[in-house]
């Protein structure tokens, strides 16, 4: 037996783990508290990251509205006229003329015949072959409207080159007929912003369509009258072309109806709506609108 003193415990005191020995692990309730906190603090920094987030984007936009990109999305686009707000049962019919000019004759003593008067839409190199076709046209009393000089893609173009579009057909048609055109109607129906503002800077109205007869599809004549017929409202607006297949043989039944309806049919010019205008989204001119004053 050893000769040491025993050393003993005093009572109460706890025994201190070894140095260099590990905590025991907590118990899971403990450590489901403290898996809770680290979840909350991890939730609260994703909300306050969040907000930082939206916070930047809103002054982003707000700084950015005086910017040049933004502002082109926010601005209207630019339309042309296809129908009008008319309370009265009046509506015009139109003939593009780019190419061939047999069948202009006829259709001129068709529109004589049902006491119509209409628009054609010319293309300035039409107007160098048919010179005399121009001067027929104008004499029956129905109006030029300005179709392009070469009939080109007009959203292709560049300003200088619109303008020039523009001013070379008009001076053809002035010079033969001393009247100058005051509509224009992009070829193909293609127009962009550019365009369209261009156009109304030099003085024209910009004009489209809302029924489109589908007449250089050649699909025989009873299609055209379909196209046409199913459905006229005041203020339309209705596109043919002077050369089609069966334009002759349809265009005497669609004047049928729509005399037959009551509408008067008139030239483009005279279904535009005077003073101040707006246009809507669907192309449709309305007077403007007028705050009374309180």
């Amino acid at each position: 037996m050893s000769n040491k003193p025993l050393k003993l415990r005093p009572k109460g005191q706890s025994l201190s783990p070894p140095v260099g020995r590990e905590q025991s692990r907590a118990g899971p309730v403990q450590r489901l508290k403290e898996l809770k906190s680290v979840k909350n603090v991890r939730s609260l920094a994703a909300k306050v990251g969040l907000t930082l987030c939206l916070l930047a984007i809103s002054a982003a936009y707000v700084v950015g509205l005086n910017d040049n990109a933004t502002a082109v999305v926010a601005r209207k686009r630019e339309l042309p006229v296809y129908s009008v707000e008319r309370s009265d049962k009046v509506i015009s019919i139109s003939f593009d003329a780019s190419w061939g000019a047999d069948k202009t004759i006829a259709i001129l003593d068709l529109l004589d015949q049902y006491d119509v008067k209409t628009t054609f839409f010319l293309v300035g190199g039409w107007v160098d072959k048919y010179p005399d076709m121009l001067k027929e046209i104008a004499a029956r009393g129905h109006e030029i409207g300005n179709h392009s000089d070469t009939h080109p893609h007009m959203s292709q173009l560049k300003e200088q080159a619109i303008k020039d579009e523009l001013r070379i057909m008009s001076d053809k048609v002035e010079k033969l007929t001393g009247v100058r055109p005051t509509l224009f109607r992009p070829p193909y129906g293609d127009y962009n912003d550019r365009v369209v503002q261009v156009a109304r800077a030099e003085g024209y109205e910009v004009v489209q369509w809302s029924i489109d007869s589908l007449d250089w599809k050649d699909r025989g004549t009873q299609d055209i009258i379909k196209q046409c017929t199913y459905r006229v409202d005041n203020g339309d607006i209705v596109l043919f072309h002077n050369d089609s297949n069966d334009i002759v043989n349809a265009l005497p039944t669609v004047l049928q109806h729509y005399q037959g309806l009551g509408f008067k049919i008139i030239p483009v010019s005279e279904i535009l709506l005077q003073g101040e205008t707006t246009i809507d989204v669907q192309g449709k001119q309305h007077p403007k609108a007028t705050t009374e004053p309180q």
